[in-house]
């Protein structure tokens, strides 16, 4: 690895919010998927979670997902599932979903730690999760048309995020735990072999302050045991 590639990469994970979040309940459209994770890299968002589909489509999902490098991917079977999830890190859940209590997106306060639910293209948030999120936001609309793609409208909400919290200086200093940045340092620096440590539950090894592993030996050791003995369950 380059010093030049490194410093890009820990300057990136230096503006990383860890309370910032995205669920996606159901989205199952690839280019759809694509477009959200760009967002959420765009803004500095470290972790988004999948509510995958319950049909077809959920293996397309899953291959969407998977080859997301940037944004840590975290899959749910249900909307209800990943609302806890956020509510148990002390996230606000925010529906971007039309309903008489719906306020225009700009009037929340996105400096708090928050979570942004997103529904189907086709049918936006669904009734269960719509009643489980804190507060529902919508954009206002000029035209004939009533919504935005659900990318869009992603990119529009988290925006608004992204400034309100560049305002306050959240995006200043880094706000990662020590193993939040040691585990996405190495998945960014190292995806194959973080690949593998997944597949056979190999902890990440340490890293040097120059980004090289610290005792390849011994890491190289574990993982061709931990291959030996096969995949994880």
């Amino acid at each position: 690895m380059t010093p030049e590639r490194l410093r890009r990469l820990r300057a990136t994970l230096a503006r990383r919010q860890p309370d910032l979040s995205v669920i996606m309940d159901g989205v199952h459209k690839p280019h759809n998927i694509a477009a959200v994770v760009r967002t959420c890299d765009a803004v500095g968002v470290l972790e988004l979670h999948a509510a995958l589909p319950n049909n077809r489509a959920r293996d397309t999902v899953r291959t969407a997902l998977g080859s997301q490098r940037w944004v840590n991917v975290r899959e749910h079977h249900d909307g209800e599932e990943a609302i806890r999830a956020a509510r148990e890190r002390g996230l606000q859940v925010l529906a971007a979903h039309w309903s008489e209590q719906a306020v225009p997106y700009r009037e929340v306060d996105y400096t708090r730690p928050t979570a942004l639910l997103l529904g189907t293209e086709r049918t936006g948030v669904d009734a269960t999760s719509a009643a489980a999120a804190d507060r529902h936001v919508f954009i206002p609309m000029m035209g004939m048309v009533s919504s935005f793609n659900v990318s869009v409208a992603a990119a529009i909400i988290l925006a608004e995020a992204c400034e309100q919290r560049r305002a306050v200086g959240l995006y200043d200093r880094s706000r990662l735990s020590e193993a939040q940045h040691h585990d996405t340092l190495f998945k960014w620096a190292y995806p194959k072999l973080a690949e593998h440590c997944r597949r056979f539950g190999v902890p990440y090894p340490a890293l040097r302050e120059d980004g090289e592993l610290a005792d390849p030996g011994r890491f190289n050791f574990q993982l061709s045991e931990a291959i030996r003995r096969g995949p994880m369950q």
